[in-house]
């Protein structure tokens, strides 16, 4: 196949969207560059590429209504691992936006149509591992709200309350867990994904260090701030994943040096004596906090308290002042990987050329059902760009160091940080709400747990209680690679509370 020849008009098109022109008598030249170069990619277009044979697979169903509890699944399957390994017998769904060779992928989108060739990294070390897939997991559209109720497969409704919200964008990850289906779910995190429908389901939810666990074959939206990890019941479950999918990959380019240890022994504690946390004053109080997540937080870490850890109180102004540093990511950050087709460029690592064709064909074809968050999005990071040529996002990556010394700072005074998940427990399910409202009512939960995918500290939310019969979140932030520490501080407040 030759790649298409541009026309003259479109030679005109190609400057201008470049910021300059070409006279008539300069389109010959042109016309014959082309040409030339372009031979160069219909070599490239003929050349083999080296692939292992995808696995012949049964890609599973939409499960009916009726069996589809609180529409937390998107596609019912079974994709059986190793007969034998730390995971045989474990039930693991997958979200929506990682890859599984030969099962629909669609982001929780109409814009997606995929079918991937490939299994994603923790998908290949999971089934090694002797998990069984049975699910794909419903997330909001294109991982754009932390709310639960934007996905094109309809909202994910919380386990505890039907007419109120799983939260997201891993919903699906975290209503799947109390369906009886499912022991164990991954999930993504780019602003909290994770950690929020974690908090409002009741459930155990790490966003890993960054870089800990492979991101490859998950489509992403910055380099620099994707996190993929696990969720579960448990604090033990979600330590025998983790160790499992946890460790370098030559293909992702996140990763740097990777410390792994055994998160499964690091959970042999009988007590907390030695374990120092930290209150973070700022994180409590945040703007439309609920004082009885708050309050129940706080009694969480009295109990802490009493199983042998001390607590103090700590404060970091820097943490409420986040925002700026995470918007000024976010937008251009995003809209530079969407614009790019779904990978974006200039990092060395795996490349999927047919998800970057159907993303960007998608986005062409049917851009339209975006939802309004993404829309928004695109734009704002579009302006940024254009009109004040990406100053902002280049000042806020910059800003990230210090926002991280802060906590550093902290953490050598306190082996962790706690504070709730989020400022709220789960919200009312609202299908009328006005373009702004469902907007703003995606993003307004994340004061606490955005800042840490900017630093890249591990984050746990634990279950720590109830209030009007909602779970309530409690947020654990470590040192870097020190993960396993989180989980064992979650494990012995588990297992007392039991």
């Amino acid at each position: 196949m030759s790649i298409r020849r541009p026309s003259i008009d479109r030679l005109h098109k190609l400057a201008s969207a470049n910021h300059f022109s070409i006279g008539s008598e300069e389109e010959s030249s042109y016309t014959a560059l082309f040409d030339h170069i372009l031979e160069q990619y219909d070599a490239l277009e003929a050349s083999p590429v080296s692939k292992s044979v995808p696995p012949t697979r049964d890609p599973g169903r939409r499960p009916a209504p009726h069996e589809n509890f609180c529409n937390s699944f998107v596609r019912k399957l079974s994709i059986r691992g190793a007969s034998e390994g730390p995971l045989h017998g474990k039930r693991i769904g997958i979200k929506d936006n990682v890859s599984i060779a030969g099962v629909p992928m669609t982001c929780g989108s109409d814009v997606v149509d995929f079918t991937p060739q490939q299994d994603a990294t923790i998908v290949s070390r999971l089934l090694s591992a002797g998990a069984e897939i049975v699910a794909v997991v419903n997330m909001d559209n294109l991982a754009f709200s932390g709310a639960g109720d934007t996905s094109a497969h309809g909202p994910t409704r919380n386990p505890h309350d039907e007419t109120r919200l799983a939260g997201g964008s891993s919903g699906g990850s975290a209503a799947a867990l109390l369906s009886g289906e499912v022991d164990i779910t991954i999930g993504g995190d780019q602003a909290g994904s994770i950690r929020i429908p974690a908090s409002w389901c009741g459930v155990v939810g790490l966003k890993p260090t960054y870089g800990l666990v492979p991101y490859t074959g998950i489509l992403g939206y910055d380099l620099t701030f994707d996190h993929t990890g696990p969720m579960a019941r448990t604090a033990r479950e979600v330590a025998e994943t983790l160790a499992a999918i946890a460790g370098k990959d030559p293909l992702d380019p996140r990763q740097r040096e990777v410390t792994v240890v055994d998160y499964v022994g690091a959970l042999d504690r009988k007590n907390l004596s030695g374990i120092k946390i930290g209150i973070l004053r700022e994180g409590f109080g945040t703007v439309g906090s609920e004082p009885d997540v708050d309050a129940t937080v706080l009694g969480a870490a009295k109990a802490l308290e009493t199983l042998g850890a001390t607590i103090v109180e700590v404060s970091y102004p820097g943490h409420a002042m986040a925002g700026p540093i995470v918007w000024g990511v976010f937008a251009e950050g995003v809209t530079a990987t969407f614009q790019g087709n779904g990978h974006g460029h200039h990092w060395d690592g795996a490349y999927n050329p047919e998800l970057s064709q159907a993303f960007g064909t998608g986005m062409r074809e049917r851009g339209n059902g975006m939802p309004l968050q993404a829309k928004f999005n695109l734009m704002l990071g579009t302006y940024m760009r254009e009109d004040y040529q990406g100053c902002f996002y280049a000042k806020a990556q910059n800003m990230r160091a210090a926002l991280r010394a802060g906590y550093d700072l902290l953490l050598e005074q306190v082996d962790i940080l706690l504070m709730p998940t989020t400022p709220m427990k789960a919200h009312v399910y609202n299908p009328n709400q006005s373009p702004e409202e469902l907007v703003l009512a995606g993003w307004n939960m994340v004061a606490n747990t955005a800042p840490f995918n900017m630093t890249g500290h591990p984050a746990l939310s634990v279950p720590c209680g109830t209030s009007g019969g909602l779970p309530v979140g409690m947020m654990l932030v470590g040192r870097k690679f020190e993960d396993q520490k989180l989980l064992a501080v979650a494990d012995v407040f588990e297992r007392a509370s039991a």
